[in-house]
């Protein structure tokens, strides 16, 4: 007789044995193992459900959601990935992080359903597939009035869209996935409009729409709402006011998500709500109050102290420029230094070419993920890019050794940045926020 897991450590480690490949993109064994739940009858979703996609701004997007929906009243569920320190920060229930236990039951049904009863092959699922499954199905169980799912990768073929949206949310389309998304804008766009719907709102904020979302949305009748046509935002240094279709918002403080690009990603939050207006109403009180007080972790955040840190978790070429821009409109610091460590197979040199500019010294990190690139690797492709003879760099073995070191070396008047992988921030982020008052930081 097997014997199962009993603890959530114990069930990820099992997952990550199910199937040989770490990404196997498409929605075969999810939607096979989806129809087995609940002896054969399915998961039933119990409200409304938002999916939302794109290349950077999903967790931004899925969390003024949450925070908005919640100060109208509604039970909020959200499911987000990857993770910054603990696995369960991936399902959010109303706004707080879920009990590592409440989860355990829901795997345990995903592994029954998996496993199937007689003469049901069993399905290999991957460790996203599988984690997927058990913690909408965990959400489901709670009984929310609105759930929110952002996307892992692509759209078409992730996990998320075995799923059934009542309105869908792409946040922008840029490079990244390449190998498994395609090679441009237009044919990672194909993949991110797979989460369109026929007859059903999707929301796109990408200022500058590649042919085949547009394609796509024609073709299978999605009711696509586009920024520039259906919705428009507009601001000055105080405040900023947004128009959709039928509902207008003026002199509205900008989110509490620090950063410019925030301004797209609230936008596309707004269209959302009004498209789902009619089954989830929402006040404008409820609008200001939950722009005002959301949060979430390792998006330009900044923490108090001397010197400046800030925390930012872009990772490829679109996000890494929108980072330089929010880091230039700071101001002047003598010295900023950057803490940085990411995935081999992400687009490098762009990414520093973009920001080389504002960076002084660096200090490049390995990442506990057999997919990161290591420190050294990182520093010789930097090194390929770098024109300035002033800028120093050295390779540290994990994010806090460099944070570590970053802090030893900087006056109280500089600046740090620590960006790249989610390993990167969360490996800085596991023993809480660092406090930069002193002038070590201790484990």
């Amino acid at each position: 007789m097997t014997v199962l897991p009993t603890t959530l450590p114990d069930w990820l480690a099992h997952c990550e044995r199910l199937h040989p490949k770490t990404i196997d993109m498409g929605l075969d064994r999810v939607r096979e193992v989806l129809g087995r739940l609940n002896g054969g009858q399915g998961l039933a979703l119990p409200c409304p459900l938002i999916t939302v996609g794109g290349t950077n701004g999903k967790g931004s997007t899925c969390a003024m959601l949450e925070a908005i929906y919640q100060q109208a009243g509604y039970r909020t569920a959200v499911y987000g990935s990857p993770h910054l320190v603990h696995f369960e920060e991936r399902a959010r229930w109303l706004g707080a992080t879920i009990d590592a236990a409440a989860l355990l039951p829901a795997f345990q049904a995903v592994e029954a359903a998996r496993r199937g009863g007689e003469g049901q092959p069993d399905v290999a699922l991957t460790y996203f597939e599988f984690t997927t499954l058990a913690i909408v199905l965990a959400l489901v169980e709670l009984r929310p009035d609105v759930l929110v799912l952002e996307v892992g990768m692509g759209g078409r073929l992730d996990a998320v869209n075995a799923f059934e949206p009542d309105c869908s949310v792409i946040t922008s389309i840029d490079l990244d996935h390449m190998a498994y998304l395609g090679p441009d804008r237009e044919a990672i766009g194909y993949e991110k409009a797979g989460i369109m719907r026929t007859g059903r709102p999707v929301v796109v904020s990408d200022p500058v729409l590649p042919q085949s979302v547009l394609d796509r949305a024609l073709e299978i009748g999605a009711d696509l709402w586009r920024l520039g046509r259906d919705f428009h935002f507009a601001g000055d240094k105080q405040q900023w006011g947004w128009t959709g279709r039928q509902r207008r918002y003026s002199g509205l403080a900008y989110p509490a998500l620090r950063g410019a690009n925030q301004l797209l990603n609230a936008s596309g939050v707004l269209a959302a709500l009004e498209a789902m207006h009619p089954r989830l109403p929402v006040s404008a009180q409820a609008v200001r109050t939950g722009l005002a007080l959301v949060e979430l972790p390792g998006r330009f955040q900044i923490v108090p102290g001397q010197p400046t840190l800030v925390l930012d978790v872009a990772h490829n070429p679109h996000s890494v420029a929108a980072l330089a821009e929010n880091l230039d409109a700071m101001g002047f610091y003598p010295t900023t230094h950057a803490v940085f460590g990411a995935m081999a197979d992400k687009d490098l040199r762009p990414m520093f070419e973009r920001i080389n500019p504002l960076v002084d010294r660096w200090y490049f990190t390995d990442l506990p993920n057999p997919r990161a690139a290591s420190a050294q690797s990182l520093q010789a492709i930097w090194q390929g890019t770098c024109t300035r003879t002033d800028v120093q760099s050295t390779p540290w073995g994990d994010p806090m050794q460099a944070l570590r070191a970053a802090v030893d070396a900087a006056s109280a008047a500089d600046r740090i940045v620590v960006f790249g992988s989610f390993f990167t921030v969360g490996g800085v982020l596991q023993h809480g926020v660092p406090k930069l008052s002193s002038k070590h930081l201790r484990a």
